[in-house]
């Protein structure tokens, strides 16, 4: 019992830190039609993604331009897939597989379907994520109005120098980011803190079993308990 400690330390060891050292499997999300920059209304678009070597299934999501993640479709490896609400067949998206490449079909693209594609895999209790590939429409320009020339004494303009472009391609790469630790140390955490429970209540058990051992009978007082002898009698 005095090894127990020790072996289920070793245990949680092993179920927290497989998998963080590993290599990330490279996954890929793009256009079946390279050509495609940005889809158009109505436009079949689709998508390719190619697995890695460990063939487990894939699932496909949108990340909205609000932030919002969306599942798509689920496709094993078995070629069987499972849209939204458990369904086997979608009116808006079509799920293909091919050897290690997976497919994703959008039926009809509208507005609602715009944001960044990702195909996400699960191995080993690990999430992967592909790059993400944007779909989006293309932005309609307005012609800006004329105004007139400036005078010799306000030709010179000055840069503002607290104005800042936002990048939406980083700000989404950062909430992906986000979501991806989520799903990733959430899980770890609670699986270590089991662990942690269990060695704390084992320890507690062994050093119980440990006393129970060791008790003995003692003498009251603290004396040992000695036969009295008897005096020799003289003949």
């Amino acid at each position: 019992m005095s090894e127990c400690p020790a072996l289920l330390l070793l245990l949680a060891l092993g179920l927290c830190c497989p998998g963080i050292w590993g290599q990330r499997y490279n996954m890929k999300t793009k256009f079946r039609d390279s050509s495609i920059k940005h889809p158009r209304v109505g436009q079949r678009l689709e998508l390719d993604c190619l697995a890695a070597k460990e063939d487990s299934g894939m699932f496909w999501i949108r990340l909205d331009k609000h932030g919002t993640l969306h599942f798509i479709v689920f496709i094993s490896s078995l070629s069987r897939t499972t849209f939204e609400r458990n369904e086997r067949t979608s009116a808006r998206f079509e799920a293909t597989k091919n050897g290690k490449l997976y497919g994703l079909v959008v039926k009809s693209f509208t507005p609602q379907d715009e944001g960044n594609y990702f195909c996400l895999m699960n191995s080993n209790q690990m999430l992967y994520f592909s790059s993400g590939q944007p779909a989006f429409l293309p932005v309609t320009t307005t012609a800006a109005p004329t105004t007139p020339a400036p005078t010799a004494q306000h030709s010179v303009t000055e840069k503002d120098p607290c104005l800042k472009t936002l990048d939406p391609d980083a700000s989404k790469e950062k909430e992906l980011n986000f979501f991806c630790n989520i799903f990733i140390w959430i899980p770890l955490a609670g699986a270590c803190l089991l662990l942690l429970i269990a060695l704390v209540v084992t320890i507690m058990l062994c050093q119980r079993t440990r006393r129970r051992r060791c008790r003995c009978k003692r003498p009251v007082n603290g004396k040992p308990d000695v036969k009295p002898s008897v005096p020799n009698r003289h003949i």
